[in-house]
């Protein structure tokens, strides 16, 4: 019989946390971080498939939150690393993943509307990771 998905073991983002050189950014809400791989096409003999070599990555991602202090604006464009961790009472573990010479691409120097939070959003690169802490399930 074919074992189901325990719904429990789902991970929340609510747990969720973001340290920006060790320092925990407890504004921020949301975390996105992708590598994108640069592929080669190869056109080979011998074969009627297009093969693909690797080729150079490239890591991007954005932080949001709401906007407590000037951090963003006073780091200005000096690198620093990112630990992520994404966490849940209920999961098999923890995941954490470092974030390696990130880089932000904008500094949001004002966006607010009278009546309303100030949302800050900061897109970034970043020029390699580890997988600090893997989630495996037993």
């Amino acid at each position: 019989m074919a074992q189901y998905l325990d719904p429990s073991r789902v991970i929340m983002g609510t747990f969720g946390q973001i340290f920006i050189d060790g320092v925990w950014q407890s504004n921020l809400n949301h975390l996105e971080a992708n590598v994108e791989a640069d592929k080669r096409e190869l056109n080979l003999v011998g074969t009627e498939y297009t093969v693909f070599k690797l080729g150079r990555k490239k890591g991007t991602g954005t932080m949001s939150g709401y906007k407590v202090t000037s951090d963003m604006i006073q780091r200005g464009f000096q690198k620093f690393n990112i630990i992520q961790k994404l966490d849940d009472p209920e999961a098999y573990g923890f995941e954490r993943i470092e974030l390696k010479n990130c880089m932000v691409d904008r500094i949001q120097l004002a966006n607010w509307t009278a009546g309303e939070e100030v949302a800050e959003e900061t897109p970034f690169t970043f020029e390699g990771y580890e997988l600090l802490d893997p989630i495996i399930a037993p």
